[in-house]
């Protein structure tokens, strides 16, 4: 009983601090920013990140678009005109929808700028997004929803200040249950280092020969090692921090330490078959 009540104390306390974590990061995803006009005759544009490609440096955007007012027909089902939506230089394509024709959504990539994914888990990245309206050839004011569905990434978003267009500066970071994974994997792999360390000490210096079941844990643990790493969501390329900080160093010393403790093992095992009987 005095073992298990703080264990269930500190069981308490993790639960408790993991849904605080959920919590805020679910209220982050859940945000929607604004920017833009607010005129009763406008044009909405809902656009949402679907998912971030850190290593091809973009991100692909899914645009609702809806005008209002008197821009609009069959309560913005269609534009009164022919619509032209034209974007930010990160964006990489315009929207056209014709007049009287049902809206239906539409995928943009939008080029990122800043960071390096070398930089993973730390990799932070910019980008700007946005949306200038006309209608049947004439400017019209947008407003802009925007709001994040890439649960590896948290966005930060910036709205600038416009008379008709809708602007977004936009920063991206890893989400913080990335992070916090990523710094555990981390953690993990020099702990599994400097287990097989210990243990290479210990055959190392006893008077046993070839340990075979230790030897087994040692290069069950090197191989196990690299398919841990590649469990990292976000898929980091090899030779980032995460590599740089323990994976490439945890694997050096589980090779060495297997290594020598054959190579001690074998000189064991020759010197005693040696000894005279």
């Amino acid at each position: 009983m005095p073992v298990l009540i703080p264990i269930a104390f500190l069981i308490v306390v993790a639960v408790a601090v993991g849904s605080w974590l959920q919590f805020t990061e679910r209220q982050a995803v859940d945000t929607v920013h604004t920017a833009g006009s607010s005129a009763a005759d406008r044009v909405d544009v809902e656009a949402v990140v679907q998912s971030v490609d850190a290593a091809g440096r973009e991100l692909v955007l899914r645009v609702w678009v809806t005008p209002r007012g008197t821009l609009g027909e069959a309560d913005g089902a269609a534009p009164v005109a022919d619509l032209s939506l034209q974007t930010s230089g990160a964006t990489l394509s315009d929207l056209e929808f014709t007049a009287h024709e049902r809206l239906a959504t539409r995928d943009v990539q939008v080029a990122l700028t800043g960071g390096s994914i070398s930089d993973y888990p730390f990799d932070t990245y910019e980008t700007d997004i946005a949306f200038r309206a006309q209608l049947g050839g004439k400017q019209v004011p947008v407003r802009m929803l925007f709001s994040n569905n890439d649960t590896l990434f948290s966005i930060s978003a910036q709205p600038a200040p416009s008379r008709q267009e809708a602007v977004m500066a936009l920063e991206l970071a890893r989400s913080g249950s990335l992070l916090v994974f990523a710094v555990f994997m981390m953690v993990v792999m020099w702990a599994l280092a400097a287990s097989v360390l210990i243990g290479a000490w210990y055959l190392t210096t006893g008077s046993e020969g070839l340990v075979w079941p230790g030897l087994a844990w040692m290069a069950a643990t090197l191989f196990a090692l690299a398919a841990f790493r590649n469990t990292a969501p976000g898929t980091p390329p090899i030779g980032c921090v995460l590599d740089w900080f323990a994976f490439l160093w945890a694997e050096t010393v589980i090779a060495l330490c297997l290594i020598t403790v054959v190579i001690t093992g074998v000189n064991k095992a020759l010197h005693r078959d040696a000894q005279p009987t």
